[in-house]
């Protein structure tokens, strides 16, 4: 549950306001006057009941708002002139949560329905024979235009408070999000600069020495080939990651749009590769579209590089509050070889997880490997 301020947890605070309002107005009927209608009962339940509907106001606005309207003019018709409290706290409570026409509608609707219950009161007072302007003067005490409009004020400006407060933490979040992408940006490149000399050194010497034993004809030590191999595939392990550094600055970022571009290209490779996208579309965040791209791109990489397959498809489903990515491949892998978890697939394990979402790659039980990854999309309204 959230909290407020000082700590008191906020499904408690609206129970208390709620209370506070129903004996307050309990208090007004008891202590008012009230026209003789032999309604006493029901306007008392029906002033307990308004107060009481608000602690529901958080979560159901709208309902609330037409339960505090109608015990209002319920308790104005049985005689009972008390303001309606609840309503103008309805009203707040409704403007707050974004409801701004059903609100305006539900106000204009009372201002016309309050000086009928008070006339219908009115006309069933067994001490007078009615008196339409006195009933109007009566409604117009009970809910005034100027604390109405008061209060649906306050409802709103507390509603684009939050949201500019909102949009400050996420403009926070991307910045600090940003400025730590582009540190690791710059680890990367230091570290690259670093390993690749050294690894360089290590290959170049382990090449001189299978040259220099063959030369002699002498055999090559299985170690000394296997070190030359590594440096081999290391080198080419941290080419691709200084291309994919440099390609992140100096072009432009690619998303979702692009990726009929991509599968194209990964046809052209031999690989009969497909594209399915389902669902309704519609925007997604900068960084979820950069990371769905990235995922397709790495896997179509993988499938090419590694899986020997004849056939990959790629499936993007836009959900309401999620995308999701499935890339499926034929190829040489089968459910007892574990994956070996290289830099492509840590890369994208890293990038769904700072966007709190779920990746699984594994082995498919049919055969090939299977790509899945789910990434939260915040919609605005």
């Amino acid at each position: 549950m959230s909290k407020g301020r000082f700590g008191v947890r906020a499904d408690v605070r609206d129970w208390v306001i709620s209370v506070g309002v129903a004996a307050t107005l309990l208090v007004a009927g008891l202590s008012g006057q009230h026209t003789a209608t032999n309604l006493g009962l029901l306007g008392y339940a029906l002033l307990a009941g308004g107060g009481l509907a608000l602690a529901a106001g958080r979560r159901a606005p709208v309902p609330v708002l037409a339960v505090t309207g109608l015990c209002a003019v319920g308790y104005q018709a049985a005689g009972f002139d008390v303001p309606a409290v609840a309503f103008l706290f309805a009203v707040y409570a409704a403007m707050r949560a974004g409801h701004r026409t059903i609100t305006v509608a539900a106000s204009v609707t009372m201002l016309a329905t309050l000086p009928l219950a008070a006339l219908a009161s009115s006309l069933y007072d067994t001490r007078n024979t009615g008196d339409t302007a006195e009933a109007f003067a009566q409604a117009r005490g009970a809910l005034e235009l100027a604390w109405l409009i008061a209060a649906g004020a306050a409802g709103e400006a507390l509603r684009q408070a939050e949201q500019r407060a909102d949009e400050a933490e996420r403009t926070r979040e991307e910045t600090a999000r940003r400025r730590a992408d582009e540190e690791r940006l710059h680890i990367a490149r230091e570290l690259h600069d670093s390993l690749t000399h050294q690894i360089s050194v290590i290959k170049v010497q382990a090449e001189a020495a299978v040259h220099v034993a063959r030369k002699r004809g002498e055999p090559v030590p299985e170690a000394l080939l296997a070190i030359r191999e590594a440096g081999r595939e290391a080198t080419r392990e941290l080419r691709a990651t200084l291309e994919a550094l440099r390609d992140d600055e100096s072009t432009p970022p690619q998303g979702l749009g692009h990726l009929p571009e991509l599968v194209e290209r990964a046809r052209t490779t031999g690989l009969d590769a497909t594209l399915t996208i389902e669902g309704q579309r519609h925007d997604v965040p900068a960084a979820v579209d950069r990371t769905a791209y990235r995922i397709v791109q790495e896997s179509l990489t993988n499938i090419a590089r590694h899986a020997a397959a004849a056939t990959a498809s790629v499936r993007i489903d836009y959900r309401p509050n999620a995308l999701t990515i499935r890339i499926d491949d034929d190829g040489k892998a089968t459910p007892d070889t574990a994956p070996v978890p290289g830099v492509g697939l840590l890369g994208m394990r890293e990038r769904v997880t700072i966007l709190g979402g779920r990746l699984r790659a594994e082995p498919r039980s049919e055969g090939g490997f299977t790509v899945q990854a789910e990434l939260p999309v915040e919609r605005t309204p």
